[in-house]
C-alpha cells in the first residue's frame, strides 16, 4: 500500500512540475506584454542591479555546489543547491517586478559587441526555458531521495543551469555596466 501512495505522490509531483514548467513562461510572457507599466516608484529601477547580483550569487552557489559534491560534502552541497534554487525563485520575482514597472532597455553597443550580446541573450532565454523542468525534477529527486534519478538528470540540468546563470551575469554587465542605456 505504501508503494502505491508513493507512486501517486510521484505522479502528482511530476504533474505539478509540468504545470509550473508551462505556466511560468506563459505568465511571464503575458506580464511582459502588458502595454502599460505599473507605477510603483523609482526604487524599481534598482531591481536590474539586484537581478545582476542574484545571478552572480546563483553562479557562485552552483559552482560551490559542484565542488562540495565532488568533495563528498553532501550537506554543504545540499545547502548550496537549495540556495541556488531559492535564488532562482527570488530572481523570477524581481525579474517580473522589474519588467512590470520599467520599459525594456535597448542595448546600445554596436558591431561585434551587439552580435555577441544578442547571441548571449537569445541562448540565455532559450535555455532558461529548457532548464526549468530539469531543475524542478532534479530538486524533486533529491528531496525524495531518488538519488539515481537525481544524478541522471543533473548531468543535463547542472551545465545548462550554470550557463543560464553565467550568461545572466554577462547580459547584465553588457546592458547596464559596459554599454549603459541612454
Amino acid at each position: 500500500m505504501e508503494s502505491v501512495a508513493a507512486f501517486d505522490q510521484g505522479k502528482r509531483s511530476k504533474l505539478l512540475i509540468n504545470i509550473i514548467t508551462i505556466a511560468v513562461p506563459i505568465a511571464v510572457t503575458g506580464l511582459l506584454a502588458l502595454p502599460n507599466k505599473l507605477e510603483l516608484g523609482g526604487w524599481t529601477k534598482s531591481l536590474s542591479h539586484v537581478i545582476g547580483l542574484i545571478n552572480t550569487l546563483t553562479t557562485l552557489s552552483l559552482i560551490f555546489g559542484l565542488i562540495f559534491i565532488r568533495l563528498k560534502k553532501i550537506e554543504l552541497h545540499r545547502l548550496m543547491m537549495t540556495l541556488s534554487f531559492v535564488l532562482g525563485g527570488l530572481f523570477l520575482v524581481c525579474y517580473v517586478l522589474y519588467h512590470l514597472t520599467n520599459p525594456a532597455n535597448r542595448f546600445t553597443g554596436e558591431g561585434i559587441a551587439r552580435y555577441f550580446y544578442l547571441f548571449t541573450l537569445v541562448t540565455h532565454i532559450g535555455l532558461s526555458l529548457v532548464v526549468l523542468p530539469l531543475v524542478l525534477r532534479a530538486m524533486f529527486y533529491a528531496v525524495t531521495k531518488q538519488f539515481a534519478a537525481h544524478k541522471k538528470i543533473v548531468k543535463y540540468a547542472y551545465p545548462i543551469w550554470l550557463y543560464v546563470s553565467v550568461t545572466g551575469v554577462v547580459v547584465y554587465l553588457m546592458l547596464y555596466q559596459l554599454f549603459k542605456p541612454f
